[in-house]
């Protein structure tokens, strides 16, 4: 179980690094008997920005650096107003996918596998990765950022505490991420995307760079990078064509919309078209539109009745 309410402080555990009494690493292992088709057996970003921290900034100090590395450089001192909880002492993980998205940049949850955080180092990106240095029942949390690896060594490059590009042995680096519940983070410009990640937090990546209220050019850019990765999609479809609105895009918005209408019936998508239709006042359109949001809302999808009917009553000329 993935631990939400962990606080990670920048706590150093050199110890590990050279940890013999740690079994082999089951998914380092696997890679390292065989790696996937396309993906190195070595990569390392040697010029990898670095911030060095102490004791309890480990959290602003790996954001900052990947925020660097992305091409946002944010000071840390910034990130510490922004990310740091004095009275608890640390990061939690809410504030370090948050963090990167007031800046305008895309902060993706990675799948808790091995693979996909050697692929995000491969690509040219590090990768945040929330780490234990102690045992389960007294927990010593601390973020690192990966920024190199080599299978056939077992070894990985970290940029943890003071200490740029240490060299870790994997063993220990899985066996101290696993007790996070594998979590870890990437930072990308908007329009980019780790080579393995899931539909569902690049979803929530999305819409939390809505709620930061990054600039509509930046998010319309991020929205329609998921949907050439995930065609007719009508959440992204959705958040594609407000984000397009929002830049003042708005005949652009409506074809989203159009397209994903051809071949599947939302009311929601009705619903937005129409009003994408009433604001360019063309009040014959936005009432057929609206129609048909109040009939799939009838029939299938009632939540959207009452703004369907509220759209469709805007749209009806007066008698």
């Amino acid at each position: 179980m993935r631990r939400r309410d962990a606080l990670a402080a920048g706590l150093l555990a050199p110890a590990l690094s050279g940890c013999a009494t740690l079994a082999p690493a089951p998914m380092g292992a696997a890679l390292r008997a065989q790696s996937p088709p396309g993906l190195p057996r070595r990569h390392w970003l040697a010029d990898a920005p670095f911030v060095a921290d102490d004791d309890e900034l480990c959290g602003p100090a790996v954001l900052s650096a990947a925020l660097a590395a992305a091409g946002r450089p944010v000071p840390l001192e910034t990130l510490r107003a922004q990310v740091y909880l004095p009275g608890r002492g640390g990061t939690l993980q809410a504030e370090m996918l948050a963090a990167p998205r007031r800046h305008a940049m895309l902060s993706v949850e990675l799948p808790p596998r091995l693979d996909a955080l050697l692929a995000l180092v491969a690509q040219g990106h590090p990768a945040a990765l929330l780490l234990n240095l102690s045992l389960p029942i007294w927990p010593r949390w601390h973020y690192v950022l990966l920024t190199g690896y080599d299978l056939d060594a077992g070894t990985v490059r970290l940029h943890t505490g003071t200490r740029a590009q240490a060299l870790w042995d994997l063993s220990p680096l899985e066996a101290t991420w696993a007790r996070s519940g594998h979590w870890a983070l990437a930072v990308l410009p908007p329009g980019h995307w780790p080579p393995q990640v899931d539909e569902a937090p690049a979803v929530a990546a999305l819409l939390g760079l809505d709620r930061a209220q990054a600039p509509a050019r930046e998010r319309a850019r991020a929205w329609a990078s998921a949907a050439a990765r995930w065609p007719q999609r009508l959440s992204i479809s959705v958040g594609w064509a407000q984000a397009l609105a929002d830049a003042g895009r708005g005949p652009e918005a409506e074809a989203v919309l159009q397209a994903w209408l051809a071949q599947g019936d939302s009311a929601v998508a009705w619903n937005n078209l129409a009003q994408l239709r009433l604001m360019r006042g063309d009040m014959g359109a936005a009432h057929d539109a609206a129609e048909r949001a109040v009939a799939r809302a009838r029939a299938a999808e009632p939540q959207w009745l009452a703004q369907a009917q509220a759209t469709l009553r805007a749209a009806t000329p007066d008698p």
